[in-house]
């Protein structure tokens, strides 16, 4: 299985997300620029976090409009993972790939911590490794991570068990304690916790460290190999 990590001018998580796939799964994972346009060659592709173009407009509004985009829109459609994290939930849903839109928190300030999520859908190629319902120790990094769409989108998530990760105490207002999201296909997933920061016991937590695990072994079911642990 091989990855893509998508480099943005401002991006600063895209290093703790190539090693998160090189020390946690050891598969094959490339940095690529924000301008490429050929994605082709990857079977899950990881939007990382930081400050895309300063996010000096609006989170991810500009990065949205990058050459690349327009081939992970492609490998959305084809059912390829896409994985975006932070800055990367925020391009995703000015992109269009995801329902609704991040905004300021509801205290105006930048959270960092360590957060508490529920595990609120289990069946996803993101998911599969947790335990429905399981509370996993996540951090966060934000200052626009407060989750909103309107009642329609809201009653098409739930309906749809489209909501992936919710806060167990809400850290920056969002709607229903949302934390992550995915599309109706499944394979595209936002989320504003950063899951590549904890994959290691060093790090306070470990508990991201299966949402990679789950990534590989759903592509691996998906094409017969062998699952891992």
């Amino acid at each position: 299985m091989k990855f893509a990590v998508l480099v943005f001018p401002g991006s600063n998580c895209d290093i703790d997300c190539y090693k998160a796939v090189e020390d946690v799964l050891g598969e094959p994972v490339d940095y690529v620029w924000h301008t490429a346009t050929d994605l082709s060659a990857y079977d899950c592709i990881l939007v990382p976090g930081g400050f895309s173009y300063g996010d000096y407009l609006r989170c991810g509004a500009i990065s949205r409009f990058a050459p690349v985009m327009n081939e992970v829109a492609k490998a959305a459609e084809q059912g390829k993972f896409i994985l975006g994290i932070c800055n990367g939930f925020q391009i995703l849903t000015e992109a269009g790939l995801l329902p609704g839109a991040l905004r300021r928190n509801m205290s105006m300030k930048f959270r960092c911590h360590d957060t508490v999520l529920q595990v609120a859908n289990n069946t996803t190629p993101f998911t599969r490794d947790y335990a429905q319902g399981e509370e996993i120790v996540i951090p966060i990094a934000h200052g626009e991570g407060n989750y909103y769409c309107d009642e329609d989108t809201l009653a098409r998530l739930q309906a749809n068990n489209q909501i992936v990760f919710t806060y167990k105490s809400n850290p920056n207002g969002s709607l229903t304690d949302i934390a992550g999201i995915c599309n109706e296909q499944g394979n595209v997933l936002g989320m504003m916790p950063h899951p590549e920061r904890a994959v290691d016991q060093l790090l306070g937590t470990d508990d991201g460290k299966r949402m990679f695990t789950s990534i590989l072994n759903a592509w691996r079911d998906k094409h017969g190999a062998a699952s891992v642990r």
